[in-house]
């Protein structure tokens, strides 16, 4: 078995060796035709005729390769997908090969331990030797292959790191003291390096196992003072290396590891301590996200972004411990930040650039702000920071026009919807909350104020039709976000009351709500499909309204479970509707639909019929026991006549305006009428009644004939004139 596998190293070694002298012969090959290409260029050029438009074009090359001076911001995203997959595409087998050496080392060690070959120590000390041999072979590669050195450093710095995690968890080679001074030393030792080589990759690579030691070394004691004081130190470290090197990268790898270390000392072990790792955190970071500002005076896209994740981990993080261990004033940390933004924001208004930096700076310190007033009235702490942080994205996206904020905002946004149900649910457990002044209802208030904001903010931006979908959905969630918060505020405090009355001072606000805002309509600038939506909603409520609402509110006034006044202001819901129809409904695209003639018919001709058995019930019965025979009589005798009175005006609106669909809603309502009275009213009459209704019956059918037969004349009329006219032309 040990020959086979000497034997196959030796073959490996011999093709290694063959295959690495025909790459130097190819190399030399490819350097010779590329230096004969290049002669022959040259020769070409100098036998070229002079162009008279040569000069001109070489100077519009010249232009188009000059960056553009007056931009504000680079265009440089945050992120970079395709770099990515080409550096991988590229050092694939280069990543592959270190991953296996080191897994290889580590069988080969696991298979000497269990044959006894080696002690405790010698293990240890293999694994530190082969990171060190590994780390000086990437040493002598830096500088022919530089990418595939800073690759084997790096695996020799994770057997570095694995080893000493090795050595202190099984084998207890060293305290926990010393294996942490240690990877302090490997992760100091790897900065070093990634400085001295210039090495971005070799410098994440030194990052993750820093801020995975700890985790290496953990023995389940929570020391977070000692674990904070070395994360500060690192970070310290990679502030000083991105200033000199203008690495990106490093910086959100430290803001993402430290962010998580802190969330989870804040949840599972809040501490005053971790107060001071925050502020301490939100330095470090807000000073890595203005390198480009004080060095250039400009903000890239990915230093805005961070911007704003420093500011909202610190305010979450801060606010909550103040919270949960009772520490007042709990707006000092917005309150602070605040302040400290608004001196770069004083800055730039003294200098006069009112550019990006000045919108940031400006957005930053009026969404703090904003928080610090939330939180002093006691507004949830999560949903009320999601609902700035996201208007201030959007509103960085409207001044800079880059695309990652908006994507950011569009991941935000129904995070904010989510967390705004979550916080509506504590009603139904809440006791005893004020009016108004209750952190359910001002979180709601922080919530909507923060969304027409944003609703503002997108029609501006708007570069689509004013109707598009999307502003249509933004808009209606905006509005269904504000009457929730209303009427859950509303609902909330008359819960004690009849089910009939909460359900009909629901009713009564929606239809209310509905109303005032398509009476603002313009103002609000709300499209057309979001206008005839909220009409259908509007007059599919009053059916339900008059239906259940006030059938049920008649009945509780006859029990005398309620007063007769609830049941007036029930009735002004009557208001809205009068308004809706002459005011708003002729100058809206409600009619362009057909079945909009056919629902806005169904609710009136409901609205007057019940409203006018209930006021017949008001006035002749007494008890709930006269109800029945009453409402009977009412539906045999009055209503067929109710009916007829609305299909005649149905009638005689349709001709008079040449709108088709009101006429046949009259005449379907006049056959409705005409077949009910025949089969079901006259079996239920005595003789009286029954020639009453068939006298007034006939004489309103007689007269709309009389009304219908007049108009058509009329029409047939002015159709004569216009042809003779016609034919005088």
């Amino acid at each position: 078995m040990y020959i086979l596998i000497i034997i196959l190293c030796i073959i490996i070694i011999i093709l290694f060796s063959s295959l690495n002298k025909r790459i130097r012969s190819l190399e030399k090959e490819i350097l010779k035709i590329r230096e004969e290409q290049d002669g022959n260029r040259t020769e070409e050029i100098k036998n070229l005729p002079e162009n008279p438009l040569l000069p001109a074009a070489e100077e519009i090359i010249e232009k188009e390769e000059k960056p553009c001076e007056n931009n504000d911001i680079e265009e440089e995203p945050a992120i970079k997908i395709s770099p990515v997959f080409e550096f991988l595409q590229q050092n694939a087998l280069a990543i592959a090969g270190i991953f296996t050496l080191v897994l290889g080392i580590g069988y080969f060690v696991k298979y000497a331990i269990d044959n006894n070959w080696i002690g405790e120590i010698s293990r240890a000390a293999i694994g530190f030797a082969v990171g060190a041999g590994i780390i000086a072979i990437g040493h002598f590669l830096r500088k022919n292959y530089a990418v595939f050195a800073s690759i084997i450093t790096g695996g020799g710095i994770a057997a570095l790191y694995f080893t000493t995690t090795i050595a202190f968890r099984e084998y207890h080679l060293f305290s926990q003291n010393a294996a942490f001074s240690i990877t302090c030393c490997v992760t100091l030792v790897s900065l070093f390096l990634s400085y001295y080589y210039k090495s971005e990759i070799l410098i994440i690579f030194s990052l993750f196992g820093g801020f995975l030691a700890p985790l290496m070394i953990s023995t389940g004691q929570s020391n977070y003072l000692f674990l904070f004081t070395y994360i500060s130190v690192i970070n310290v470290g990679m502030l000083i290396i991105a200033f000199l090197k203008k690495w990106k990268s490093i910086g959100w790898i430290s803001f993402v590891f430290t962010s998580t270390y802190l969330f989870y000392w804040t949840f599972a072990k809040t501490e005053i301590n971790a107060v001071y790792f925050y502020v301490i955190s939100y330095i470090i970071f807000y000073a890595f996200a203005l390198q480009n500002y004080f060095t250039q005076k400009k903000l890239l896209p990915a230093y805005i972004l961070m911007l704003i994740l420093v500011n909202l981990t610190a305010i979450i993080g801060t606010v909550f411990i103040f919270k949960q261990l009772q520490y007042d004033p709990i707006i000092l940390f917005p309150t602070g930040f605040a302040l400290l933004n608004g001196i770069l924001l004083y800055r730039e208004h003294n200098e006069k650039r009112l550019d990006t930096a000045h919108s940031v700076f400006s957005g930053i310190v009026v969404s703090l702000i904003t928080i610090a007033f939330a939180l002093q009235f006691s507004a949830h702490l999560i949903t009320s920071v999601w609902a700035i942080e996201a208007t201030l994205l959007l509103f960085i996206w409207k001044k800079t026009g880059l695309r990652i904020f908006r994507g950011f905002f569009h991941i935000l946004f129904p995070l904010v919807i989510i967390a705004q149900v979550i916080t509506w649910a504590e009603y139904m457990d809440a006791k005893d909350l004020r009016i108004i002044f209750n952190p359910v209802f001002l979180t709601s208030l922080v919530t909507v104020f923060t969304i027409f904001i944003n609703l503002r903010l997108l029609k501006r931006m708007q570069q689509k039709p004013k109707d598009s979908f999307f502003e249509n959905l933004f808009s209606a969630v905006s509005y269904g976000v504000f009457y929730v918060a209303m009427l859950s505020e509303i609902i909330y405090h008359i819960s004690e009351e009849p089910l009939i009355i909460i359900f009909s001072i629901g009713m009564l606000f929606s239809l209310y709500f509905i109303f005032i805002i398509l009476l603002f309509g313009r103002k609000l600038e709300i499209g057309r499909m979001l206008e005839t939506g909220l009409l259908y909603i509007f007059f599919s409520l009053i059916i339900l309204n008059t239906i259940i609402a006030g059938s049920g509110i008649i009945t509780h006034i006859m029990m005398k479970n309620i007063n007769l006044n609830f049941y007036f202001m029930y009735g002004t819901y009557l208001l809205p509707l009068i308004c809706m129809i002459i005011k708003i409904i002729p100058h809206s695209s409600f009619f362009k639909i057909k079945l909009s003639y056919w629902l806005l018919v169904t609710a009136v001709v409901i609205a007057v019929s019940m409203e006018a058995n209930h006021i017949y019930l008001l006035i002749r019965s007494e008890n709930i026991a006269d109800m029945k025979k009453l409402q009977e009589y009412f539906v045999l005798l009055y209503l067929p006549i109710i009916w007829a009175i609305l299909a005649s005006i149905f009638i005689y609106k349709g001709l008079k305006t040449d709108a088709r669909e009101y006429a046949k809603a009259g005449f379907t309502l006049l056959g409705i009428t005409i077949i009910k009275l025949y089969l079901y009213d006259v079996w239920k009459m005595d003789n009286v009644s029954r020639i009453v209704a068939f006298i007034i019956l006939g004489i309103i059918l007689l007269l709309s004939s009389f009304l219908f037969q007049r108009l058509k004349n009329i029409v047939a009329t002015m159709v004569e004139k216009k042809q003779e006219t016609d034919k005088t032309n």
